[in-house]
């Protein structure tokens, strides 16, 4: 009886020390990379019957998560307060748009500041391109949303790009949207509308 417990006493003494030293084992660990704010950029693209406009939106920061060269996940936080259009040379006209996109018809950046993503999955696809989902907030509303990137290695770290589209109409911004209202002729402004990310991002 005696030889059993010793027995027994000593397996559960040997499995304890295997488990601790399979732990300490070190394998691949996921490396977080430092957006450089600075170095990037998100390019937004939105488009109506009678034309487009584009414009800028500065990143407020995020992170590129590796392991080795995979992508595995990341964020990026973007600063809807510089939103600012490109096309429009007329300062008048230009303000006014502005200060549209920034009011309660859209964005609403007095009451939500920024956007964000946050990555819930990277899919790989060939070499460098995933197909990405993750979680997108705009106004407090968190929808998924899905995006092929392609992540390419810098001598400094690495660099995200990929184009992500938006149907705005999910995030309760309604101003002459087809989802809401009927017989807008020229005035209707499509649901969906674009961001070009680059992520530069650094150890």
């Amino acid at each position: 009886m005696k030889l059993v417990k010793f027995f027994v006493a000593s397996l559960a003494v040997a499995l304890f020390v295997s488990a601790s030293v399979s732990a300490e084992v070190p394998g691949k660990k996921a490396t977080n990379l430092k957006v450089n704010t600075s170095k990037s950029e998100l390019t937004w693209l939105g488009k109506k019957v009678t034309g487009e406009h584009t414009g800028k939106i500065t990143l407020k920061e995020g992170t590129i998560t590796l392991d080795g060269a995979k992508l595995t996940g990341g964020k990026f936080v973007a600063d809807l307060t510089s939103i600012t259009c490109t096309d429009l040379t007329d300062k008048e006209y230009n303000g006014k748009l502005i200060g549209h996109l920034k009011s309660d018809d859209f964005f609403a950046v007095e009451k939500h500041p920024t956007a964000t993503f946050v990555v819930t999955k990277a899919t790989p696809k060939s070499a460098g391109v995933y197909e990405v989902t993750g979680d997108l907030t705009i106004k407090g509303i968190t929808k998924p949303a899905t995006f092929p990137v392609t992540v390419k290695s810098t001598p400094a770290g690495a660099e995200a790009t990929g184009t992500l589209v938006v149907d705005r109409s999910k995030y309760d911004i309604k101003y002459n949207s087809k989802s809401f209202f009927e017989n807008l002729g020229d005035k209707m402004i499509h649901d969906d509308f674009s961001i070009d990310v680059k992520l530069v991002a650094a150890k």
